[in-house]
């Protein structure tokens, strides 16, 4: 057996060898008496694999709440809702995001985040994405405490996307995804398996209306998109092993932008999400369902039966919806401060937040920043920081 030279990641480690189903998800926080998810979530949210495909990699976002499916499109679009991407102001868009990440529970967990975004014609517009979830460096010894060299797990996704126009107000979005999730490698499990990479194909497809409007004797631009991600296969960290869940998951979202004056500028965004995965029922000690309904099903059966399989009925369905409302003040297209809250119920992960951020941005380059003001004894994502750089070329105006 070999263990981690440090005791919050020896318990993380022990979790992944002697606990298949949690090893996509979980850490342990310093007192080692509740898990938290690697999306900053808590035990009791819905499991499923990749959580890292849930987290924002943007500042923009980020500093709103979590809220990006209808603020209008650049290159972060490939994350939030891919047929925007049709509506791109230039001809390419670039994004660069980094995120330290969960570092009141280890000191070297990030998320870095690449996308791009090109615009082919007045029509038809490609994009693509990677993640790349870094969990830290980690040295191992052996039972005699014998060094036995570094490893690293990593998680990362690769994404191709394409968006087409219809008509000058609506656009449709499909975005196809690689997913490798390399979170051990060789070790045998609890079951005696040998564990292995785990790897996945997914797709997205998404939707986004905008309309120009007059509000109180300006213009405003009212928006609505719909994205469903991570539509794939299941994924698995052994051969004939368990096969565990993606996190499908539907957002919706609107944002209405008001040009106050020549110079200022407010967008007020809302998103609501909710996994698209089955409810774990609840079983009495050998494991038969008492309440709810078997999880144990195929990736459409479980995406539809999301809607209705919780335990609790329709009110605990109510509860896996999560909020993220977000405020965004533009001061002549160069700097501006966003703000919002993230709400998911207590019983469905738990997180809730508010956000801060800011921006500056100077000809075709702007920078972004966001805090998570969280607090320490409450959520693991306290003090989370996000860092955004983004680039457009072929328009002075991509806001």
């Amino acid at each position: 057996m070999i263990f981690f030279n440090l005791t919050i990641k020896r318990v993380f480690f022990y979790l992944l060898l002697l606990l298949p189903s949690a090893a996509f998800s979980q850490l342990i926080n310093s007192g080692g008496t509740t898990t938290t998810n690697t999306n900053g979530t808590s035990s009791s949210a819905i499991p499923t694999a990749v959580p890292f495909l849930l987290i924002t990699p943007d500042s923009r976002s980020g500093g709103m709440g979590e809220a990006g499916v209808a603020i209008s499109p650049d290159a972060n679009a490939n994350f939030w809702n891919p047929s925007k991407l049709a509506f791109i102001e230039g001809t390419d868009d670039i994004s660069a995001s980094y995120s330290p990440w969960l570092r009141s529970l280890v000191p070297d967990v990030s998320l870095s985040y690449l996308g791009y975004a090109h615009k082919l014609d007045d029509r038809n517009t490609i994009g693509a994405s990677i993640r790349y979830f870094n969990l830290g460096t980690i040295n191992l010894t052996d039972n005699s405490q014998n060094n036995q060299g570094t490893y690293t797990p990593n998680e990362f996704s690769i994404d191709g996307s394409f968006a087409r126009t219809f008509g000058n107000d609506f656009s449709l979005g499909l975005t196809l995804r690689y997913i490798h999730s390399n979170l051990y490698t060789g070790y045998a499990s609890s079951s005696s398996q040998q564990t292995k990479a785990g790897n996945a194909v997914g797709a997205d497809i998404s939707f986004y209306y905008r309309k120009p409007i007059q509000e109180f004797g300006n213009d405003a631009t009212f928006a609505f998109g719909t994205n469903i991600s991570n539509i794939g296969s299941k994924i698995s960290y052994s051969d004939n092993g368990t096969k565990y869940f993606l996190p499908t998951n539907l957002k919706i979202g609107v944002a209405n932008t008001m040009n106050l004056d020549e110079t200022n500028q407010l967008t007020f965004a809302l998103d609501l999400n909710k996994l698209l995965v089955p409810t774990p029922p609840i079983r009495d000690v050998d494991g038969n369902i008492i309440k709810g309904k078997d999880d144990n099903v195929s990736v459409p059966a479980g995406i539809f039966g999301s809607f209705s399989d919780a335990p609790g009925g329709f009110s605990e369905e109510l509860q896996e919806i999560s909020f993220s409302p977000g405020i965004e003040y533009w001061y002549n297209k160069m700097f501006a401060l966003r703000t919002g809250y993230y709400y998911q119920n207590p019983n469905k992960g738990g997180l809730h937040y508010f956000t801060l951020g800011t921006g500056f941005k100077y000809e075709s380059f702007a920078f972004d920043f966001s805090y998570i003001a969280a607090s320490q004894q409450n959520s693991p994502l306290a003090n989370t920081l996000r860092f955004t750089l983004t680039a457009n070329f072929g328009s002075t105006d991509n806001k």
